[in-house]
């Protein structure tokens, strides 16, 4: 083979990384100390100009061209990885060698040794590499799940990955076609982008195959556990951040057939099946490492970072196609009902008992409570062939989780003036639940409260409702159409502000779009997305007692389904993405929605703003920067109608994933902004922070933002909390919450707000700070763990 020179390697610079950091990560990508980006250095990223004129920028926003991974296939990346490390052993080596060997293994050399275009070979904006006849032999992984480090680095992951590889149906071939996801690790530096893949790539969840849930005694006429390659799926999982800057990755999925036949020809009746694996993605070696298994497998469960630094976990289902138990008929038909809880200092899960049983929808919408609690907010997924569940109508009622008792209260009906706390039917969710081990306590309880509020003093009881009849007519109206559960909505926790005792004592949460639950319709709803929007708030009494109120806001400027809401640091509300129907009744035949659109808390109204370049239906993300910008990425669309993937034109584009990526800068990003010139990188509770600004006379606000983990419009965790401040000279000091639930330990970016001559708040670029507690400190196994079953 000949000898590489020099002169020959101009051309793989050209893909805007070199081709040893693109193909194989590079060493210093792997290195801890390559991972100390300081958030300001990632603040000042910029992959490219927006594609706006100056007028439209400060008006609109605007986004960058679409960019996306150059190489992509993980087959080429660890090829080329796996020469370089035999090639590096040899301490002879000459480097030039060395490199000759990784782009022959690369396929980038000719006959004669010299080099291939790799932007002819591989085009950029290419999804796949393909054979000889156009099928795709691997693809590049969309971001339908992504998580912001605590290094400004990004780490996403695939979703569907190999169903390109459909040729008749994906219902009929999707246990043998699909395989685990690949994750990615992107750097934003500078004006370019670089990537690495973690190591293993698809996390790692089953080296020794998954023990699947089959209906059939025997294993009779099915595939489960005949394969590895696609038993351990990242998709559907849920992520959060630990306390100390990993990723978790809970749940996720294992395909199969049951009945079916594998063999030259592969077909059957594919199964979805929830896994029980945790997974945990260390960013100091961007690596995967498994850790404590759940008890119960689940696909689509939501997690929540509690007030301690445990993780919650709730719903998923453990078969999606046929959820049939034989062992225990009354878990039938419906998601997994109990709860877990993550320990950890245990790294082990335990279940929450009888009392933390509820019947939810698929990830259901979550978020921690200033009080400790854990809020279900009424929203969720609802995708299941033949009904979600029998017992769906429980998901209209919004309800808290403490995790002191282990046990649910229930606030009130979503979106409409009824207080079932207030009524004394606070357990009625949990008496209706007919596995509830404590049903015949909560039953009394709930006859109780019938009888006691409700009958002895009915008027005070419905006063609410009462109230809200005798207002607004058509407020009324518009509250009852949009009320009870909400499907494939975003469901945002709005900033969190102190009282003038310092007290965290209030929450607000922004729903918009969606589809409408229609109260007992099976799964999953109303078809076409509504424009409702509405703001649930939650009061905290200092006894931790809870007040449920709602309230409609302006409608959105258009109806929206998967549309994922991200918040400003400004408490304004953006959206993203999604579709004008429901993309899993009818995949691909939803018209995608590419222009974004931004809530004003001032004004409770929503206003138009500037259009994406890349349509992006199901699966889409985004998710806020630490200098103030919005990262959007995802499309990750069921093959068209179920069968495989083409395009119609006008419609969804279902012909595969979209693993590119663009950037929104709000308007703010255009016009002058704050800086903070020190802050601390730690804090506690109650802590005082002495942060430098430019001219502190001009801040009127400090807010903390937890670094998102995002499930396809799903961040349990997600929350913005406005910090009570002083002045002395250029320095601001901020103090930290008394209450661990308001700030949970973990990752969080500190911004500083002022306000330009409009009124319109403008945000610096963030610094990081890591909240922490001595529990996480210096953390301490004391639970008492449920094994798994297997």
């Amino acid at each position: 083979m000949q000898k590489i020179t020099r002169n020959k390697l101009a051309p793989l610079f050209l893909v805007g990384t070199s081709l040893a950091l693109a193909a194989c990560g590079g060493s210093s990508s792997n290195s801890s100390s390559a991972n100390g980006i300081s958030a300001r250095e990632t603040g000042q990223s910029n992959i490219s100009e927006p594609d706006c004129t100056t007028d439209e920028c400060m008006k609109n926003g605007g986004f960058t061209k679409p960019f996306v991974e150059p190489f992509g296939p993980s087959s080429m990346k660890a090829m080329a990885r796996e020469v370089a490390d035999e090639e590096a052993a040899e301490a002879s080596a000459n480097p030039l060698d060395m490199l000759d060997g990784l782009l022959d293994s690369m396929g980038l050399l000719t006959s004669k040794g010299n080099l291939k275009n790799p932007l002819k070979m591989v085009p950029q904006d290419d999804r796949c590499i393909r054979n000889a006849d156009g099928r795709p032999t691997e693809c590049k992984p969309a971001a339908g799940s992504v998580a912001l480090l605590e290094d400004g680095r990004v780490l996403y992951f695939n979703a569907l990955e190999g169903t390109e590889d459909a040729e008749f149906s994906i219902f009929f071939e999707a246990g043998a076609v699909v395989t685990n996801d690949q994750t990615r690790v992107m750097s934003l530096r500078g004006r370019k982008a670089g990537w690495m893949q973690p190591t293993p790539v698809d996390g790692g969840a089953n080296p020794d195959g998954a023990k699947s849930t089959v209906i059939l005694p025997g294993g009779l006429t099915d595939t489960a556990g005949k394969r590895n390659n696609n038993d351990g799926a990242l998709f559907c999982a849920d992520l959060e951040m630990l306390a100390d800057g990993r990723i978790m990755a809970v749940g996720g999925t294992d395909y199969y057939f049951e009945p079916g036949i594998d063999g030259p020809i592969a077909l059957g009746l594919s199964e979805l099946e929830g896994i029980k694996n945790a997974r945990i993605f260390d960013p100091a070696n961007n690596s995967w490492s498994k850790t404590g298994d759940m008890k119960n497998g689940r696909w689509y469960p939501s997690l929540t970072t509690l007030a301690n630094g445990n993780i919650f976990v709730t719903s998923g289902v453990t078969k999606l196609i046929k959820p049939v138990y034989p062992e225990n008929p009354l878990t039938s038909g419906r998601n997994v009902t109990e709860s877990e809880t993550y320990d950890f200092g245990c790294g082990t899960w335990s279940s929450n008992g009888g009392g933390g049983e509820r019947s939810l929808p698929l990830y259901p919408r979550q978020h921690l409570l200033p009080n400790g609690y854990v809020l279900y907010n009424a929203g969720g997924q609802a995708f299941n062939p033949f009904g979600q569940s029998y017992d769906q109508a429980l998901w209209n009622i919004v309800a808290a989780y403490s995790p002191d008792t282990n046990k649910w209260t229930d606030l009130g009906y979503a979106g409409l003036p009824l207080q079932f706390n207030k009524m004394g039917l606070d357990r009625i969710g949990s008496a209706l639940n007919i596995t509830n081990p404590d049903a015949a306590a909560d039953i009394q309880s709930t006859l109780t409260g019938l009888l006691g509020s409700i009958l002895e003093d009915p008027m005070s009881a419905l006063s609410p409702l009462t109230d809200a009849l005798s207002g607004d007519p058509s407020g009324t109206l518009m509250n009852a159409i949009g009320s009870g559960f909400r499907g494939s909505t975003f469901s945002i926790q709005m900033p969190l502000k102190p009282n003038e005792q310092g007290r965290y004592d209030h929450a607000e949460f922004l729903t918009g779009g969606g589809v409408l639950g229609l109260i007992t319709v099976g799964s999953p709803g109303s078809y076409f997305p509504t424009n409702l929007s509405r703001i649930d708030r939650i009061n905290i009494a200092e006894d931790d007692s809870m007040e449920y109120v709602s309230r409609i806001t302006g409608n959105m400027t258009t109806p929206r389904w998967y549309g994922t809401g991200v918040l400003l640091p400004t408490g304004k509300v953006m959206v993203f993405s999604g579709a004008d129907r429901d993309e899993v009744v009818l995949p691909g035949l939803g018209g995608p929605i590419k222009k974004s659109e931004m809530f004003d808390p001032a004004t409770e109204t929503w206003t138009e703003m500037a259009t994406a370049h890349n349509p992006r239906t199901y699966h889409n993300t985004a998710m806020l920067l630490p200098d103030g910008r919005i990262l959007i990425g995802g499309h990750s669309p069921i093959n068209t109608a179920y069968a495989f993937s083409i395009n119609i034109p006008g419609l969804s584009p279902n012909d595969g994933r979209d693993p590119s990526f663009e950037i929104y800068s709000p308007p703010y990003v255009f016009g002058p902004r704050p800086s903070i010139t020190s802050a601390p990188a730690r804090a506690t509770h109650g802590d005082n922070l002495n942060i430098g600004v430019a001219n502190a006379d001009n801040i009127v606000d400090v807010v903390l933002v937890k670094r998102t983990t995002l499930t396809h419009i799903v961040d349990g965790d997600q929350r913005t909390v406005s910090l009570p401040f002083t002045r002395s000279g250029n320095t601001l000091n901020a103090r930290m919450p008394i209450q661990k639930a308001v700030t949970p330990a973990g990752a969080y970016m500190l911004f500083v707000i002022t306000e330009n001559a409009k009124g319109e708040r403008i945000p610096s670029e963030s610094t990081s700070l890591r909240v922490t507690t001595p529990e996480t400190t210096n953390p301490v196994c004391t639970a008492q763990p449920v094994v798994a079953q297997r």
